[in-house]
């Protein structure tokens, strides 16, 4: 009865909202109503790892830095930023923003989510960009200052934007952020942002209500009345919900495939997002045979990447040059850093290089296990592409596609030999390489150790120079691409559709922000009939 009652409050006809005398639309009684395809695994923001938590979880507790679409941080919470000197950082932080239960924020909420983070280590994206990380003061109010360990000319920003900022009121009492799950059940949830979660039907639904005053929009008040997010098995179920008018807003990006045709489609607009991700491969070194940078070399030639941007992404994609300096971080790109060629017998001829001796059927003695989230429709077609282009080089690969939460499970575990996947965000390259090539890096997943690679890292992070900073980073890209530390396949814009009967959502870049973001989605209006 009650997911019936959550299905006819998202079909039904709410009212549009009322217009002050200026013609700005104001907070009204209607339902936006948005699909995705997980459930929440995580209220804690502190260790969310799904786009759905992420999703969710972002209505609720803000970010102190916004982002635009070439990486630069904008303000949100925080005013000002930067540093008092090399190892000295500090935020300005807004005087009009409250909890839900009334609480002010103030700069000792911020200062106690950044401590607590360092201390109880919660898994994420937050506490891996905390390595120069030593302590937060909240001088006054409105400032914090972090002490950092060394000088690191990212990390204000980095953490400014990536981590959320949680009341110290609620979180402090229940222990480690590590542990706690902030599932409602001490009392129900304390928002700081546009809304805040009120019911939960795990595998239905997850409904938010309006919070009072959210001065981030035009006007202080969201102007939708609730938020429901509805989980859907699949993105074609998920497009079905959107053309019957069961749903307003497809929180994930679109398939190539259904683009141009949602294009095309009466009562449904198409908006594109900035990608600041890519997708990638990484190449499990715990495992003999992949320690091998020949092994490594010959898998980055076995894939055919121009057919998957060609034929899965419908050319929506363009090549990185297999960097991780994407094209749309223009200061840092670099094209003298060029894509692995697809070519099979370079393949064969780099495995019997690392000792490998094909048998009669011309496959050798090889197999490898790569891992995919069945959720993910493009990964899951390009990754038989890949299996398919790598046994024409005698290299056998098993897929293994899993749910998503399963699948992102198996990475942090490092149950794979091959990993496929993408990120969403990467918009700072110094934090992105100290994540994902540092031998603690929270995304390390290939699990490399070069001496040499993380020395550069290490010198970038301490440089505060930018043209020196992106000197620095190009020579670590170099050696990430020669030893195939990382296959990157392409970088694309993303698209995603939402009814024509909604109108006021704000683009941010990725897929993670989308107009999914708390801005967006507050200032998101039914149309007027």
């Amino acid at each position: 009865m009650a997911a019936a009652a959550v299905l006819a409050l998202s079909a039904c006809a709410p009212q549009a909202p009322e217009e002050a005398a200026t013609g700005t639309p104001t907070a009204g009684d209607d339902t936006l109503t948005i699909a995705t395809t997980t459930d929440v695994v995580n209220y804690n923001p502190l260790i969310g790892n799904s786009r759905s938590d992420y999703w969710m979880t972002n209505l609720m507790y803000p970010h102190l830095l916004s982002i635009g679409d070439d990486g630069s941080k904008s303000a949100e919470l925080a005013t000002d930023w930067g540093y008092v000197n090399d190892t000295t950082g500090y935020y300005e932080i807004r005087d009009d923003m409250t909890w839900s239960d009334g609480t002010p924020i103030t700069a000792k909420d911020v200062a106690y989510t950044m401590n607590a983070v360092k201390r109880d280590k919660p898994s994420g994206t937050f506490y891996g960009q905390m390595a120069n990380f030593e302590s937060a003061t909240a001088v006054s109010d409105t400032r914090v200052e972090i002490t950092l360990t060394q000088p690191d000319s990212s990390i204000v920003e980095e953490i400014g934007f990536w981590g959320n900022v949680v009341p110290q009121h609620v979180f402090e009492p229940a222990g480690s952020v590590a542990e706690f799950p902030n599932d409602g059940s001490n009392g129900g949830w304390v928002s700081a942002g546009p809304f805040v979660m009120d019911s939960v039907q795990v595998g239905q639904s997850y409904t938010l209500e309006r919070t009072e005053s959210y001065p981030l929009v035009e006007g202080g008040t969201p102007l939708p009345a609730k938020i429901v997010y509805r989980v859907f098995p699949d993105v074609n179920t998920e497009i079905l919900a959107l053309q019957s008018g069961e749903v307003d807003v497809i929180a994930n990006s679109l398939p190539p495939a259904q683009v141009k045709q949602l294009q095309g489609t009466e009562g449904i607009e198409v908006a594109e997002i900035t990608g600041l991700g890519y997708s990638h491969m990484t190449y499990n070194m715990t495992n003999p045979d992949l320690a091998k940078v020949e092994v490594r070399q010959a898998l980055a030639h076995a894939a055919d990447y121009e057919a998957i941007r060609n034929v899965v992404l419908q050319g929506q994609a363009v090549s990185t040059g297999s960097s991780p300096l994407m094209p749309v971080l223009s200061k840092y790109y670099d094209d003298s850093i060029t894509e692995y060629e697809f070519d099979p017998d370079m393949s064969r001829d780099l495995m019997e290089k690392a000792g490998y001796t094909a048998d009669a059927n011309g496959m050798f003695p090889v197999s490898f296990r790569l891992i995919y989230s069945l959720q993910d429709p493009v990964t899951s077609q390009w990754a038989q592409l890949v299996k398919d282009s790598a046994a024409e080089a005698g290299i056998t690969i098993e897929l293994q596609g899993t749910e998503r939460n399963t699948y992102l499970a198996m990475t942090n575990e490092g149950d794979f030999d091959i990993y496929a996947g993408n990120f969403a965000i990467m918009d700072d390259p110094v934090t992105n390489f100290s994540l994902s090539y540092l031998p603690d890096g929270a995304i390390n997943y290939t699990y490399v150790d070069d001496p040499e690679l993380n020395a550069l890292i290490a010198k970038a992070s301490q440089t505060f120079d930018e043209d020196e900073k992106i000197s620095i980073m190009r020579d670590a890209a170099k050696i990430v691409h020669d030893n195939v530390y990382d296959n990157i396949m392409y970088t694309q814009n993303l698209y995603v559709a939402y009814s024509s009967d909604w109108t006021g959502f704000v683009s941010k870049p990725s897929e993670l922000l989308s107009i999914v973001n708390p801005i967006s989605v507050a200032s998101a209006y039914k149309v007027s009939d």
